[in-house]
């Protein structure tokens, strides 16, 4: 265990062409394409055109020099060949490619954007490879205890990519000693060489020992069949690996025989990447996720009032329930509850919250900004918070519930405040709103479900005359359930939209879509969203159909986060065609909604772009949960953005 524990800090980055492998790298994934050409230089092409679409990072082929490499120089015909000799000279005489052509493949697969690797098998064919410029080498199983052919390899200074079957463990090792002392930069692979590899022969756990002898990364090279091995390697550590690549497994040869075809390399390719997504770090600390947090409130439990509790009161055990949901604190804050002083009135039920242990609530203000602005209410609510400072307007956030009730029941008199209605994104039945559908039946649902909130918009205008025309905030779908959507499959959808959008169009309201992050969290679950995420698509559709957009800071700042874009070009490609702002702060891929400062966001340069490219345009403070304890994360938001803008 020490040897292995060791070798972690010993172990070298591996750069081969643009690929680093490191220990926090994705798996190098290699489709070994060897002679599954079968000779021909037109299928070695779409063997790689396949290779590169199913997300091979590496296509990999072998070379031979028959004179040099056979004693008989390669003659299938030699009468004195074993069985097994003549048949494989026999299919490598039918197999073999000429250099000429070997070069024109490795030269097709640059221009496709993937790292050509391949095999030498004897020392001519080391010369041409690396007079060639190729960026590291392969070396078979067969040669590993070839320690001539090692060195003459490890003399060109570019990585090597070793693989261990057919060897004995002294062998290995003694293998490793010679590329130490020879100075090589080397990863060694686990490997069984039979076609195909029975399960029971892997042992996927000798990576570990393969680790500790080399002091290097290791990976794996299979000739089983299927892929889920390759998979447990990964989860073991694996950082290369290597996996037979045809494109019909009947054709002639033993390789073909164990080899994926490109559905089955694509799928473990997609499979290695979740693997990876997954495994995460184990020295992070464990962290609550945003989907979490809102399964957390659903499901969990915090501590509520059991009676009313004046402000100045001393409070007892027996002033506190535990009930659900989990929105105020949790259960076993009870005993830093007890004792402390309210600093507030508290009804029945009422939850308690953090800034009643913590004596640190802020309450509300009147704010000084250069731009309209207001908050997310509820019906339920609006009532207790509108009047708590000096807001220009209310964002009404809308469940699909709430398009069920009379709102005459909540409004009786006209208010001098202006108004913004947020669509629902979940609707009865588990039905997210989803205005780009594919699915003609899905799509027209969505619409009729949206129809419901612009009847909605249009009755609140009664109690808010100031509006003139309603602005309503919408995602307008565009989701998938297991990966992101091709560019072809975006554009259908955002085809899809647009006829939605020309079926609603109507000069007694607008329609704001919503920017939105690359993985929005629906039913506390998470899914994929594939418009709606990218600046200049968002900006070419605003000028092609005449709209604006609701532009949520937070979600924008995740996709920037995701897809490595700057923050500063996204606010800029699209504040001139925002209408309304949602202000949060965000952190990592999914975290969202975050309070102002406790994020990734620059609000100081976020407000120059504001008042550069948007003056004027209007926002509310969207923090997650913001409405808890009458508003108190709304207030200290509001506080915060005060100071930048």
């Amino acid at each position: 265990m020490n040897l292995i524990a060791e070798s972690f800090s010993k172990r070298r980055d591996i750069s081969i062409g643009n690929f680093t492998i490191n220990d926090k790298s994705p798996a190098f994934l290699i489709a070994e394409i060897g002679n599954n050409h079968n000779g021909s230089i037109e299928l070695a092409y779409k063997l790689v055109d396949e290779a590169v679409s199913a997300g091979a990072n590496c296509v990999k082929f072998q070379m031979r020099d028959m004179e040099s490499l056979y004693s008989n120089c390669g003659n299938s015909n030699d009468p004195s060949a074993d069985l097994g000799t003549q048949y494989t000279l026999d299919l490598l005489e039918k197999q073999q490619l000429s250099t000429k052509d070997m070069l024109l493949i490795f030269d097709y697969c640059r221009a496709k954007g993937v790292e050509p690797l391949c095999t030498p098998w004897d020392e001519v064919s080391v010369k041409i490879l690396d007079d060639y410029g190729m960026p590291a080498f392969k070396v078979a199983s067969a040669d590993l205890t070839n320690h001539d052919l090692l060195r003459t390899i490890a003399a060109t200074h570019k990585p090597m990519i070793c693989s261990t079957g057919m060897s004995t463990e002294q062998e290995i090792i003694a293998s490793v000693n010679v590329l130490k002392a020879e100075g090589a930069q080397f990863i060694l692979l686990h490997c069984n060489s039979t076609y195909p590899a029975p399960f029971r022969d892997l042992n996927l756990h000798y990576m570990k020992k393969l680790q500790g002898f080399g002091e290097c990364h290791v990976g794996y090279s299979g000739h089983e069949r299927g892929f889920y091995v390759p998979l447990a390697a990964v989860s073991l550590g694996a950082k290369v690996i290597e996996k037979h690549f045809t494109l019909d497994r009947n054709m002639e040869g033993n390789d073909h025989k164990v080899s994926l075809i490109p559905d089955e390399f694509a799928e473990m390719v997609l499979a290695i990447r979740t693997i990876e997504e997954s495994l995460g770090d184990e020295f992070q600390d464990r962290s609550i996720s945003q989907g979490e947090m809102i399964n957390r409130e659903n499901l969990a439990k915090s501590l509520v009032a059991a009676c009313d509790v004046p402000k100045g009161t001393v409070i007892t055990g027996e002033m506190i329930a535990v009930r659900s949901p989990g929105k105020g604190l949790p259960p076993y804050k009870k005993a830093e509850l007890i004792g402390t002083v309210s600093n507030r009135e508290i009804k029945t039920s009422d939850c308690f919250y953090p800034s009643d242990i913590e004596m640190t609530a802020c309450r509300a203000k009147n704010y000084t900004f250069p731009q309209p602005w207001g908050i997310p209410v509820r019906f339920h609510d609006w009532k207790k918070l509108s009047p708590c400072s000096n807001m220009d307007f209310l964002e009404f956030h809308l469940s699909y519930k709430d398009l069920e009730l009379n709102i005459d029941d909540f409004f009786n008199a006209e208010s001098n405040l202006d108004f913004v209605v947020h669509s629902p994104e979940l609707f009865a039945g588990d039905h997210i709103l989803d205005l780009c559908s594919p699915d003609e039946d899905y799509r027209l649902f969505s619409m009729n479900e949206f129809r419901k909130v612009t009847k909605i918009a249009l009755r609140l205008k009664k109690y808010f005359p100031r509006n003139s025309v309603p602005r309503i905030v919408t995602n307008i779908g565009g989701f998938s359930d297991h990966a992101f959507l091709d560019l072809k499959r975006r554009k259908e959808l955002l085809a899809n939209f647009k006829r939605s959008l020309d079926e609603l169009r109507s000069d007694k309201y607008e329609i704001l879509p919503q920017t939105m992050p690359p993985f929005p969290w629906h039913f506390g679950g998470q899914r994929y969203h594939n418009i709606m995420v990218e600046a200049d698509e968002i900006k070419t559709l605003c000028e092609s159909e005449g709209i604006k957009i609701c532009l949520d800071v937070s979600h924008s700042q995740l996709a920037c986060n995701y897809f490595k874009w700057s923050f500063r070009e996204f606010i800029s490609k699209t504040a001139p065609h925002t209408s309304h702002y949602h202000l949060a702060d965000a952190e990592g891929l999914d975290g969202e909604g975050l309070q102002i400062g406790d994020g990734s966001i620059d609000f100081s340069q976020l407000s120059k772009l504001m008042a550069k490219l948007s003056p004027g345009v209007s926002f509310i403070p969207e923090i997650w949960q913001g409405h808890k304890n009458k508003g108190e994360g709304f207030w200290l938001a509001l506080e915060k953005l005060e100071q930048y803008f």
